[in-house]
């Protein structure tokens, strides 16, 4: 399928705890709220980072640990399903003391100080589910 007609649904805002894994929390405000297709965006702090970059030739994520404050300069995502379970895959911009901007995929391991996120859910006839790409390597959505 290379395009999937989707509807607006639902929306949440909210405030992520402190202290909570930033990816893992985002999910969980997935399965609360039983949205399985739709899109994420959240801005704020973290106390600490890790984030993956994936090498194109190995075909394996490499991974960057940051252990200091940052703030999220940028948060933005999908939502869908893995494993019968919604899966959010997000990339994150983030911003030192200096000002200088990192990130990648967003990996967790994230911890947050203070985040404030956007999901939009959305509506479609089907699933949209992810499955093992061979030419990739990745879990991507399907083509056809």
């Amino acid at each position: 399928m290379q395009n999937l007609p989707v509807t607006g649904a639902r929306r949440f805002m909210g405030r992520l705890d402190m202290g909570a894994d930033l990816l893992e929390a985002l999910e969980e405000q997935c399965r609360v709220h039983s949205i399985s297709l739709g899109e994420v965006r959240a801005l704020g702090a973290v106390t600490k980072a890790r984030v993956g970059f994936y090498h194109q030739k190995e075909r394996e994520y490499h991974f960057l640990d940051f252990d200091q404050p940052l703030e999220i300069v940028s948060l933005t995502g999908n939502i869908s399903l893995k494993d019968g379970r919604p899966l959010v895959h997000a990339h994150v911009t983030l911003a030192d003391a200096a000002g200088r901007a990192l990130g990648g995929h967003l990996a967790p391991g994230t911890e947050v100080f203070a985040c404030e996120f956007v999901i939009q859910e959305y509506e479609a006839r089907e699933a949209l589910s992810r499955g093992f790409d061979e030419e990739t390597g990745l879990f991507l959505w399907p083509k056809s």
